[in-house]
């Protein structure tokens, strides 16, 4: 349709595109100010969005939500339709809030658990709200979830169907009891449970505002207009990239049962203004928690594209002319009952890296080398004797950002999926038995280029009272971030543990779980360095000399890594 119909003008168009996106803003902003545990309060591990009431298409996001749950949701929200109508699920009514966190119904690992909640109008199903928050702890055989040599998705947790959490707005205290009899500090969940409810009621509140102000209808053609340019957006970034097929390879450091290399094999098909994506030479399913479930592989490729063309608004149309052939046999299609914990946070980083090392042949202008491309998942679970009570720590930390064509890598940014950050030393000290003995910039791991990699990060945690399990499901500990067009890796993750006196490394590099830990204990880590981006040799010498003189690099270092041109040379 077109925007000269008298209610949709342009302005009201533009008017109409912000107010949505304030109403997911504001449910942002509202289930981390409303939450109880750090990793959604602090490091803002959650989501909200809005999905069409036909088949739950992705209509608007909130700026500050992860990434990864653009196309993640989508899919969730479109299952409990589908289920709904097939009399799966009980038929919905006002005040209705189903709860789901199953990998295999359009989800993720099962950690984050997900909302949906109907919007009526006139009786009828305006639109579904759905958000998700990362819960640190969901049961399973390991404190957090993580659980790093899982074989079956049992071992990861509880995984619940869409059910009605909420009944005409009030909690449901049996299916309440279910979940807090198979979860670690149960007691701490109902802050989460509410923040979340209470963010899409306010979204609700929010966006009834805006249906009164300027009508169902046309707010309704709005959102269809919005797609359609949303797709006509990308179509036309689309168009200008060569036609041609470009490929790539990623690796995965292991399954964690199997310690041998996952390979993601890609082939990116440019024709006209429509991309196609091909992961058929990937590995197969694999043992342990390293697969990916579907929903997780195609949101993935949405959020490489997303960094590619920033421009284009989020909206369903955005990924109309992406066209990504379902990866039958790989590990990157992951059936029940194969786990899944390290699929949201790790591999999903892994495919977009892939789609980077692919597009940056394509466009050399617009797509950098590979991020630290980690979450840097680590999980504590024990007892703090000075409170009585049981604890789940969840740590996720940052990297380097890979060089582009137009300047070094960012220095400790969040995870490729994220917009969350690690939550502040001091939160983390008063809320668990530990001591931050260290926590800086990771010196020297930016890969050489002629503009670097960004640093990542290096710190190590003391357990100051009673006993824990620490467990870890990260990845490019292998393998750093890859370098492009000549440009050098960022070296990779590293993980060691200090207990008893002696230093442990996991056999995996960046996977381990149940490590017991006592007071005193020590965990080291760093994370991955961006890769670098061109010839090292054709940095200026100027900025290795800076880089040298900040304590970036040793002199030796920027002697072996840029060449003649370096310092002291």
């Amino acid at each position: 349709m077109s925007v000269d119909n008298a209610k949709l003008d342009a302005i009201t168009l533009s008017v109409l595109q912000a107010a949505l996106q304030q109403v997911c803003d504001e449910m942002d902003l509202t289930f981390s100010r409303a939450a109880f545990s750090p990793v959604i309060a602090e490091a803002n591990d959650r989501s909200d969005g809005i999905y069409s009431a036909i088949d739950g298409s992705l209509i608007a996001q909130g700026s500050q939500g992860l990434p990864v749950f653009v196309g993640v949701m989508q899919y969730s929200t479109r299952t409990v339709i589908e289920m709904i109508a097939d009399g799966r699920c009980l038929a919905p009514e006002p005040g209705d809030i189903y709860i789901v966190n199953d990998p295999y119904l359009g989800g993720t690992h099962l950690m984050d658990v997900r909302f949906a909640m109907p919007v009526y109008r006139g009786g009828k199903i305006f639109c579904w709200l759905s958000n998700t928050g990362h819960w640190p702890d969901i049961g399973g055989s390991v404190p957090g979830g993580f659980s790093a040599s899982a074989t079956a998705v049992e071992q990861e947790g509880l995984r619940l169907p869409p059910v009605k959490l909420f009944k005409k707005g009030v909690l449901d205290p049996e299916i309440y009891a279910i979940i807090c009899s198979n979860i670690r500090v149960a007691d701490q969940r109902i802050g989460d449970i509410r923040a979340q409810a209470a963010a899409l009621l306010i979204g609700q509140d929010r966006l009834n505002g805006i249906l009164d102000r300027y009508g169902d209808e046309t707010v309704v053609e709005a959102i269809a207009e919005l797609r359609r340019r949303a797709a006509e957006q990308m179509r036309a970034n689309i168009a200008a990239i060569p036609d041609g097929t470009y490929r790539s390879k990623a690796f995965v450091d292991s399954d964690g049962v199997v310690n041998e290399p996952l390979t993601i094999a890609l082939a990116v098909d440019k024709k006209g203004d429509t991309l196609t994506f091909d992961f058929s030479g990937s590995s197969k399913p694999c043992a342990g928690p390293m697969n990916s479930v579907l929903a997780t592989t195609l949101s993935s490729v949405y959020l490489a594209m997303r960094h590619i063309f920033p421009d284009v608004p989020i909206s369903a149309g955005a990924f109309e002319p992406l066209e990504i052939k379902r990866p039958e046999g790989t590990f990157l299609d992951a059936k029940y009952p194969r786990p899944v914990s390290g699929c949201a946070a790790e591999v999903s980083q892994r495919i977009a890296e892939a789609v980077f090392a692919a597009m940056v042949q394509a466009l050399p202008d617009k797509v950098t080398a590979a991020p630290a491309g980690s979450s840097g998942n680590f999980a504590l679970g024990g007892n703090d004797p000075a409170r009585g009570r049981d604890y789940v720590m969840y740590q996720i930390s940052g990297g380097g950002y890979g060089g582009n064509s137009g300047h070094d890598g960012l220095t400790n940014g969040c995870s490729t999926i994220g917009i969350s950050k690690s939550p502040p030393v001091e939160i983390m000290e008063q809320a668990f038995p530990v001591l931050y003995r260290h926590y800086a910039l990771r010196e020297g791991s930016g890969g050489a280029g002629k503009h670097r990699g960004g640093f990542g990060l290096a710190y190590e945690v003391e357990i100051l009272r009673g006993e824990a399990r620490a467990s870890f499901v990260m990845d490019h500990g292998r393998f750093g971030p890859q370098g492009a067009l000549g440009g050098r890796d960022g070296e990779p993750n590293s993980v060691t543990v200090f207990r008893n006196g002696e230093e442990h490394v996991p056999p995996h590099l960046s996977k381990e779980q149940d490590i017991p830990l006592k007071a005193g204990d020590r965990v080291r880590v760093g994370t991955p360095g961006g890769g670098g981006y061109g010839d090292p040799r054709e940095r200026d010498p100027e900025l290795v000399t800076r880089d040298v003189q900040l304590g970036y690099y040793t002199m030796e270092q920027a002697r072996d890594l840029f060449g003649a041109e370096a310092p002291g040379t």
